[in-house]
């Protein structure tokens, strides 16, 4: 198609279209793979933290390979091949008059790249698993009420909505389960005095003269396993070398020790701080979260009518790169203030320690790619499915909390009613997802 001067700015191939999905099952299977990648890369970058590398550079990494990841959907997807009616190619819209529909998916990559800032530090307080459980329940609550409008209720009600609002539960649920695993990691910390050596860790660190405890598994009252040790005599505390010195590995995953060695090597200190700050970021992330979908719908099918007549709408290619490209600035530019003016107890940082700052920062490209490929693969789901159906994706909390287990130790050596509250909220989830699953339907073209 010619572009604004008149070249043909797509790159034809004899006999093949641009690629477009246009049938339930290919929808599905991009869901699929957008809902491994986006459960994947939150755990990358909590590795990153909780291993003490600055979230500042982990997110300017992160931030120029999730552009990256758009920009090679846009160049290949929405580029290669014969171009469609009504469906121009990538490079061509650069050159339109589509200014509305681009706002649309810039304030998309805006309002998603403020949840993925805030809920980077709610990983810190809340944890990663429930953070990712309530923004991925809002986001569906919220985000999917708004996408079924918008499409028109292409999608099937009488199943939609019974997802949404198992999905809604899984809100409360998702509290339920920080409130009971603060208090079992609470218990822990007070058993002997813990509580008050710990809060010095941030300081000084001075744990010297703790009690020693004859017995070689101690339970607490709440049947929380306090330590494994099978020495006759243990520490409920190693000494300050050994905390410095010693690898998370050094100590049995979930027990006190565990948490004094992930807090003293960590950037991000919460230590002291209410719980209920830590769940006040993750709704307003989840806010976010809801946002940035019905964003990218209008800016690919111009429900409300703003772009002038004869104007063609974005592709689903075009408008995510222009969302990308509004995450990346708003990203880089956050990002870099905070380097200097930090938050939540991160140390300060500049540009040059930045650069010079390889420690995992593999893991941080790793992660930008994993989110720019399943955001990009979300959307293309949704436009072939309704946006609707695509916010099945959010399953992405299985995926993570798989990963908080696995990887950090998460709920390990807590207390019953903490296992009861996790597996009833991860039940419930499956549910939700299932049922968004099959209220998939096919959307109608031209």
């Amino acid at each position: 198609m010619p572009g604004k001067w008149g070249l043909e700015l797509s790159v034809p191939l004899p006999g093949v279209d641009m690629f477009v999905v246009e049938d339930r099952g290919g929808a599905v299977a991009l869901m699929v793979a957008s809902l491994l990648f986006l459960g994947t890369w939150p755990a990358l970058l909590t590795l990153l933290e909780r291993r003490g590398r600055l979230p500042q550079h982990t997110y300017l990494d992160y931030s120029v390979t999730n552009l990256l990841a758009a920009a090679v959907i846009a160049i290949t997807f929405g580029q290669v091949g014969e171009t469609r009616p009504g469906m121009p190619s990538f490079f061509t819209q650069l050159t339109q008059d589509n200014w509305p529909s681009v706002l649309f998916a810039m304030a998309g990559g805006i309002a998603l790249s403020i949840g993925n800032l805030i809920s980077q530090y709610a990983w810190a307080f809340v944890g990663l698993s429930v953070t990712n459980i309530i923004c991925s329940s809002m986001a569906v609550v919220l985000g999917t009420t708004m996408n079924y409008f918008l499409d028109g209720r292409i999608n099937r009600a009488e199943i939609l909505f019974p997802g949404v609002a198992c999905f809604l539960v899984a809100i409360f649920l998702g509290s339920a389960v920080h409130s009971s695993n603060a208090k079992d990691e609470e218990e822990k910390l007070s058993m002997s005095g813990f509580r008050n050596a710990f809060e010095h860790c941030q300081s000084e660190f001075s744990l010297r003269d703790l009690p020693l405890m004859s017995r070689s598994t101690i339970r607490l009252s709440r049947g929380i396993e306090l330590s494994s040790d099978v020495a006759d005599q243990v520490k409920l505390l190693p000494n300050q070398e050994a905390m410095e010195d010693g690898e998370d590995g050094d100590f049995d995953t979930g027990t006190a020790e565990f948490i004094v060695q992930v807090e003293k090597r960590r950037s991000i200190k919460v230590f002291g701080s209410s719980r209920w700050l830590g769940l006040g970021m993750v709704l307003l992330a989840g806010v976010c979260f809801s946002l940035f979908s019905p964003a990218i719908n209008l800016a690919t099918n111009d429900q409300w009518r703003a772009l002038r007549d004869g104007a063609p709408r974005l592709t689903v290619y075009t408008a995510f790169f222009y969302f990308s490209v509004s995450c990346f600035a708003l990203g880089i530019g956050l990002n870099a203030r905070l380097l200097y003016r930090p938050v939540a107890g991160v140390p300060p940082s500049t540009i040059g320690a930045y650069a010079g700052d390889w420690n995992g920062r593999h893991w941080a490209l790793l992660a930008g790619l994993l989110c720019g490929f399943g955001n990009g693969f979300q959307f293309m789901g949704g436009q072939a499915a309704g946006y609707a159906a695509a916010d099945a994706v959010q399953a992405l909390p299985l995926i993570s909390t798989f990963w908080g287990i696995i990887l950090f130790g998460e709920y390990r050596r807590s207390s019953r009613k903490t296992y009861l509250l996790l597996g009833s909220m991860l039940t419930m989830f499956v549910v939700a997802v299932v049922l968004l699953m099959a209220s998939a339907a096919h959307r109608k073209t031209g």
